[in-house]
């Protein structure tokens, strides 16, 4: 293993955390609809737990309704009731064998408990983005005690690592900004 494999190893991990990240905020209600918000909801599916996703087809309504059609009709009271249960703070109500889920606008204090939320998703990825920072300099020392490397390599690999970080970091912030931005829009 050499300093490029522990920095390369190093920014893939950074770019799935940052990637977790994305994913996170996307379930984060704003104040129109998106089918993102459903991503995360799990129906009851012949006794096993299946994404929402799979076993309906989700589309945009209007920009405050989420439209939901089930694959197989009798499935609908279960994805209604799925839906409801979920904790979205959204209210699914059933027309034919489509449903409809609209997305009620969100109230000043309720937009101020999101960007905290979101708030707290960036920090965990943070937190997340040092640890492989540190994780990737624990390989640089392990290198230079096993003699693979010298101090000066592991110097400016570690330096390298760090400039990762930061750009990491900056990019998390910017997500963050744009999210918060997003959600305190009325």
């Amino acid at each position: 293993m050499s300093v490029a494999d522990v920095k390369k190893s190093a920014q893939e991990r950074m770019i799935k955390s940052l990637e977790t990240l994305r994913a996170d905020l996307a379930k984060v209600r704003t104040g129109r609809a998106h089918t993102g918000i459903l991503d995360h909801v799990q129906v009851e599916y012949y006794g096993s737990p299946t994404a929402l996703t799979q076993v309906a087809n989700v589309t945009l309504i209007d920009a405050r309704t989420i439209g939901v059609q089930p694959f197989e009709k009798k499935m609908a009271a279960t994805i209604e009731k799925a839906i409801r249960d979920a904790d979205l703070g959204l209210n699914p109500s059933a027309q034919g064998d489509m449903i409809r889920v609209p997305t009620p606008p969100l109230t000043e204090e309720r937009r101020k408990e999101m960007v905290k939320l979101v708030k707290s998703e960036a920090e965990d990825a943070k937190i997340a983005v040092r640890n492989i920072r540190r994780d990737a300099n624990e390989g640089m020392k392990k290198l230079v005690k096993d003699k693979a490397i010298s101090e000066d390599d592991e110097r400016r690999g570690t330096d390298e690592v760090q400039k990762l970080t930061d750009k990491f970091i900056v990019d998390i912030d910017k997500m963050v900004a744009e999210k918060e931005k997003e959600v305190l829009t009325v």
